[in-house]
């Protein structure tokens, strides 16, 4: 059992303002195995207080950036001994399947920290440019100030590590707001960061629901809010913000394509499917629930993505074997089912699987991998986000409607296409709207842009991208500079 009695506010522990406390059940076996205080408004004000004295009075900010990198090096270093910790707590507070978490939860977290390290160490600071007089021009990036960062549930330490790493790289200070059910990895995060040497006031770390989270985005003391989490969400997000000119960042949801071409390799597309479609069992938002097939070849894909669902390992996430575990809360588990029997009531034919729980599941938040056939694009299990292991098998007629159906969505965040003609798989990825997209596999790299088009968010992260979302531009003319004046 992990018990926190304390709040980590400003880089101390501290007693919370209110005595509610959050219960952090198992998927698995519906068991207590955490327990953490629950955050308030009073703690969220004490922790944007501590991040704003730091900003505007303390070191950090202005320190310089190999004095920061070489801190975050430091934590890098500390980070790398408890990976496999953060994976298991990962595992046990939401179900990843341990398989995954040994790869996402826990080793890619810390593969990215290193990554915004090579990343900022790249960065020119303050650089000279030649004015249109020929007088010298200086721009400089610095912190875009005091950071509310709000993390989901279902990776959480990859989704932290992506706001946590450029902040603190760029010299911001950061509020991080964990979801309820995911509190424990961030407490040992916080844990990292104390050995770490990161300046008192730099790091808060308040697990709290959505309405706090709210009086975070609204706190006037925040100067940039980074999301992850439901469109819905971000679309009230970005409302407030924009109501304070605040600069914000949206990670938001997808309905990602997967288009197999005839000529693909069917078992590799397959294989391949299992990751790109049913990471952390569903629970994804980058999934390619989408699979699009020609009428030409649909029941071969038919019958061959049936033969791999219906083969994967359900059982314990902690179990090495397991390939789809729980989904993270009782909630998940009854709109996984809802959207089920939706597609039923649309039409479309099951495979695979259906509602009820897998068999021998007494316990746990449990639904059995789901596969429907004869699913047209206008369905609400092709249109919506599901988040579980629910596939939609959908046919078109030729290339030109493959793409077609690919781009028929509000969602714009992810994609693929699987064939044996790499240029012509090149051709479809710059064609279909999505911000990341693979040929004949589905995978993202750390050094390049990560975000979505359409309602699959606002900005990036990753790369230098991701870490100029920290960053405010100054320009300086020094005295002898001629320029033009103007009145802005």
């Amino acid at each position: 059992m992990h018990v926190h009695e304390k709040l980590f506010i400003g880089g101390e522990w501290v007693a919370p303002a209110g005595p509610d406390t959050i219960d952090v059940i198992s998927p698995h076996s519906e068991e207590l195995v955490g327990k953490v205080p629950e955050g308030t408004e009073v703690d969220i004000d004490r922790a944007v207080t501590a991040a704003r004295d730091a900003f505007d009075n303390g070191e950090w900010s202005h320190a310089a950036p190999a004095d920061r990198i070489a801190v975050v090096t430091k934590f890098a270093e500390i980070y790398a001994g408890a990976m496999m910790d953060m994976a298991a707590i990962i595992t046990e507070e939401m179900g990843s399947p341990i398989s995954f978490s040994q790869l996402a939860q826990g080793p890619a977290p810390w593969m990215m920290l290193n990554t915004f390290i090579q990343v900022a160490a790249a960065i020119e600071w303050e650089e000279e440019r030649i004015g249109m007089m020929g007088s010298p021009i200086i721009v400089r990036r610095e912190p875009v100030g005091v950071v509310g960062a709000i993390v989901p549930w279902n990776v959480p330490q990859f989704v932290t590590m992506s706001k946590l790493a450029p902040a603190l790289l760029t010299g911001c200070s950061i509020v991080i707001k964990p979801s309820p059910e995911t509190p424990l990895d961030a407490f040992l995060m916080a844990e990292l960061l104390e050995q770490s040497g990161i300046p008192k006031g730099v790091v808060s770390v308040v697990p709290a629901g959505r309405e706090v989270g709210e009086h975070l985005v609204r706190h006037p003391g925040v100067d940039k809010i980074a999301f992850t989490g439901s469109t819905a969400a971000g679309r009230r997000i970005a409302s407030i913000c924009g109501e304070q000119l605040k600069r914000y960042s949206l990670e938001l949801g997808g309905k990602s394509a997967a288009i197999i071409l005839d000529d693909a390799d069917l078992a590799k597309t397959v294989e391949g499917l299992k990751f790109a479609s049913l990471m952390n069992s569903g629970q994804a938002c980058v999934a390619q629930t989408r699979i699009l097939a020609s009428r030409k070849n649909y029941a071969a894909v038919v019958d061959a993505v049936s033969a791999m669902v219906s083969g994967m390992v359900v059982g314990d996430p902690s179990d090495p074997a397991t390939e789809i575990g729980p989904l993270v809360a009782e909630r998940q588990q009854e709109r996984v089912e809802k959207y089920i029997a939706v597609g039923q009531e649309e039409g479309a034919k099951v495979v695979v699987g259906g509602n009820g729980r897998p068999a021998g599941f007494e316990k746990g938040w449990y639904v059995q991998p789901t596969v429907f056939a004869d699913v047209d694009n206008s369905m609400r299990i092709a249109q919506e986000e599901i988040f579980g292991p629910v596939l939609a098998i959908i046919p078109f007629d030729d290339e030109k409607d493959a793409l077609r159906i690919a781009n028929d969505s509000d969602y714009g965040l992810a994609g693929s296409v699987w064939t044996a003609d790499t240029e012509k798989g090149m051709d479809f990825a710059r064609r279909v709207r999505a911000g990341t997209y693979g040929v004949n596999q589905y995978t993202m790299d750390f050094v390049a842009p990560f975000g979505g088009f359409k309602g699959s968010g606002v900005g990036r992260e990753f790369g230098k991208e991701g870490l100029e979302h920290y960053i405010e531009l100054k320009s300086i003319v020094p005295d002898g500079s001629s320029g033009v004046a103007a009145a802005g």
